[in-house]
């Protein structure tokens, strides 16, 4: 029985299927609002779970000349990493004895993976397209975690602890950490960085259909490519719920009433999500490198030392 309930928590709850199932719906919600603000009527409810059925019953196919073993083992990284994040996340808000030493420095790595995944698979897919996907994946990384981690640090050293409990514990003490100026600050650069995450616009530069036909993506199909887009749902889910943790207070299911504050929260954070999205044209690598290295780090720099002085 012991042995079975992490199993039962990765794989349905609230791990990798009811966080799967609900990413889908809200990937559906992405486009059905995008498709309005562009006066598009937009696709029903099930297409984003027909689109993943109909992935699993198509051929995979492995070209020539990749690394097998890595092509194939790239998407399960990127699932894995995502699934244990959202979790972990799901589990310590709701049940926070669950929380552990360094637990926050554990999903930060978490959270990197599919990240890590993308450029695994463009490197190792033996097409050009997709090299220059991996390329700009990777420079995206190098650009948006520098900022990201000044921003998360902000808020340890506001908060003194790196336990995810402590975080929410302080906010039901102390009030959401949104509510300071450093606290706006830093959620506003990991809000930047977490759309750079999702490559979402105007930072979607490593998949660029129009320039690099899906980069990474590009030589992907069948079972394999159906894994890419679920763990794209689930990051959907898992990175609002993770800045609704650290500047929002955290979130509680043991009621109707917490759930209804949840549901609120992320349909805001989403709302913003789909805004910065619709309204802002694809960014260069070269200007999106700019942007991270110069006015988010600065801005982030900025935050910490408000941080330390108290503000």
């Amino acid at each position: 029985m012991e042995i079975a309930k992490p199993v039962f928590y990765l794989l349905l709850f609230p791990g990798f299927l009811f966080t799967g199932i609900l990413g889908l719906f809200f990937m559906w919600v992405d486009r059905k609002v995008t498709a309005l603000i562009q006066s598009r009527m937009g696709p029903p409810w099930y297409q984003c779970y027909a689109d993943i059925g109909k992935l699993l019953y198509k051929q995979t196919i492995i070209p020539a000349g990749s690394n097998a073993f890595w092509f194939v083992l790239s998407p399960l990284i990127g699932l894995a990493g995502i699934t244990i994040a959202a979790t972990l996340i799901w589990l310590e808000n709701s049940v926070p004895h669950v929380s552990f030493v360094g637990d926050l420095i554990v999903l930060l790595y978490l959270l990197i993976l599919p990240s890590l995944s993308m450029i695994f698979a463009g490197s190792v897919s033996n097409n050009p397209f997709s090299a220059v996907g991996a390329s700009r994946e990777m420079s995206m990384v190098v650009a948006y975690e520098l900022p990201y981690i000044i921003a998360i640090f902000t808020l340890i050293l506001k908060v003194k602890s790196i336990l995810i409990s402590d975080i929410i514990l302080y906010q039901a003490e102390s009030g959401v950490l949104i509510g300071s100026l450093s606290g706006v600050i830093a959620f506003i650069v990991v809000f930047t960085c977490m759309q750079a995450k999702l490559t979402y616009l105007p930072f979607d530069i490593p998949e660029a259909e129009s320039e690099i036909i899906g980069g990474t993506l590009a030589e992907y199909s069948g079972v394999l490519l159906a894994l890419f887009k679920l763990t794209n749902a689930i990051m959907l889910v898992t990175l609002p719920l993770f800045l609704i943790t650290l500047f929002l207070g955290g979130f509680n299911i043991n009621s109707w009433q917490n759930i209804v504050y949840l549901v609120i929260k992320y349909v805001v954070i989403l709302t913003l999500i789909i805004l910065v999205k619709s309204i802002h044209p694809r960014l260069r690598i070269d200007q999106a490198i700019k942007f991270f290295w110069g006015p988010v780090t600065i801005l982030a720099i900025t935050g910490f030392i408000l941080a330390l002085i108290g503000v």
